[in-house]
């Protein structure tokens, strides 16, 4: 690795790639096909967003859900990676929030529209401390949980991705080069719902890390 630090990957990392519709009970909630191969979306390095910070709500969505998901970060990159050497580019992870204008995503598909506005606009990726590959032995089962004003509202497990994380780090890698310091979301579990102005969001992974953000409309 280079000198910077992985542990901070978000203030130099340079790129977020999603992975959508990853589980089939959130595919099945916004009536999507539970799909055949992963459904890849990016979002920019500003959509980075770190607790103490609040969550900007974008002016032109009324409708802005929240997406925990567990977060791949790349150590060491590569292209058309097998699968069997994948998890050797993983330094380690991150809870992450994918805020999506729900309103905005659905009036693109609509219109067969790319989802940009939806799910790239600033703050739209809040994330957890980094967390070392060592500390997270099984991360094909892990606890992932997230409460809106202490309200349970996502709970799911990481052993319900149709994709696993060797899978999708192969996949995106024989299309994007991964790089030191890329960030891989691996989709969200059901129970996704809206979030309004003042609204506390606690996340987690259970017995790893959990983290707090509030949610502020952007201003005009």
């Amino acid at each position: 690795m280079s000198a910077r630090s992985i542990a901070r990957f978000w203030e130099w990392g340079r790129k977020i790639i999603c992975v959508g519709r990853n589980y089939a009970e959130h595919a099945k909630e916004l009536k999507n096909a539970v799909p055949a191969e992963p459904l890849l979306f990016l979002k920019p390095p500003s959509a980075y967003v770190r607790e103490g910070s609040p969550i900007l709500a974008p002016v032109y969505s009324g409708e802005l859900h929240h997406e925990v998901e567990l977060g791949v970060v790349i150590g060491k990159g590569g292209a058309d990676i097998p699968r069997s050497a994948a998890m050797e580019h993983v330094a380690g992870y991150a809870l992450c929030l994918d805020m999506t204008a729900r309103d905005v995503q659905d009036e693109c598909k609509a219109k067969g529209l790319p989802w940009t506005l939806a799910k790239a606009f600033d703050t739209s990726c809040p994330v957890s401390d980094f967390i070392p590959k060592e500390r997270v032995p099984e991360p094909g089962d892990l606890e992932l949980w997230l409460k809106v004003n202490g309200q349970l509202r996502q709970r799911g497990r990481t052993s319900q991705m149709i994709f696993s994380i060797p899978y999708l780090v192969s996949y995106i890698s024989h299309v994007i080069t991964l790089e030191e310091g890329d960030l891989i979301l691996t989709g969200t579990p059901g129970g996704v719902s809206a979030v309004r102005e003042r609204d506390e969001l606690q996340a987690g992974i259970d017995g790893v890390v959990t983290v707090t953000f509030r949610v502020e409309r952007k201003g005009r």
